[in-house]
């Protein structure tokens, strides 16, 4: 045991340290631009996982200078394409909390919105042509408020042109998950629970391409529970809105 115990201490202090286990001692004295390099090289061939080994000894064995901030910030993309989405938003927070000031903070905000727009995509949606509309909406509502606050906090940034694209999908597909939800109540008869889903369409999801189903829903529940007034009120809506598809929607009312 008295042989064996060193060996153990060492190995505690090494996971302790934060450094990862290296197959070569040499790296040990690697200086910072060195581990940069390495980290550099292997993601631009594909291969993360080396990736973020170096950058995770880099900022172990130099926890300070540009390498090390550097280091923080490409880091983010390597977990994100590693597919470890849990370590590249922790990673973007807290970039995001030491370097609220940092030249390309912007493009940490922009991953944590790129992290949680494809969270919810896992093997099985990727190998069947889910609907997306369709199931928890929890990572949607987070990608679209990472989007939001990088448009809001830095509007000129190159990556807002296309947060402000996904905005408009990740938008669409949350009016078009509460359509479902309304169409669901519909089916069972629960017409109170249906118009409140089909107003929050209405109301929060104004110009999308929901809103005409929504309140082809809206109407059709307030006839069923013969709330006559209402009914008439949201079809006159559709008439002003929807002129060219009037007759389609009044028979989708009455039916």
């Amino acid at each position: 045991m008295k042989l064996i115990t060193p060996i153990i201490t060492l190995c505690l202090l090494l996971n302790l340290s934060g450094c990862s286990t290296f197959t070569d001692p040499k790296e040990a004295n690697w200086p910072a631009a060195r581990f940069y390099s390495e980290a550099k090289d292997a993601a631009k061939v594909g291969d993360y996982d080396t990736a973020i080994k170096y950058y995770e000894l880099l900022e172990a064995r130099h926890p300070f200078g540009k390498y090390a901030q550097q280091a923080q910030l490409d880091i983010i993309y390597a977990y994100y394409k590693f597919e470890e989405p849990e370590s590249a938003i922790v990673a973007a927070n807290r970039f995001i909390k030491l370097y609220p000031r940092h030249a390309y903070v912007d493009y940490a905000y922009y991953l944590k919105g790129l992290v949680h727009f494809d969270l919810d995509q896992g093997m099985l949606a990727r190998l069947l042509p889910l609907d997306r509309s369709q199931r928890d909406q929890s990572a949607a509502v987070q990608s679209y408020l990472d989007f939001s606050e990088l448009v809001a906090r830095f509007p000129n940034s190159q990556y807002s042109k296309d947060a402000r694209q996904r905005m408009i999908y990740l938008r669409n597909m949350l009016a078009e998950y509460e359509l479902h939800v309304a169409k669901f109540y519909m089916k069972r008869g629960a017409y109170v629970a249906a118009a409140n889903r089909a107003k929050t369409v209405i109301e929060s999801y104004q110009r999308t391409p929901a809103v005409r189903k929504a309140l082809v829903i809206l109407a059709k529940a307030y006839k069923i529970m013969e709330l006559n007034d209402l009914s008439d009120s949201t079809l006159k809506v559709l008439k002003l809105n929807y002129p060219e598809q009037i007759a389609e929607v009044e028979n989708l009312v009455v039916r």
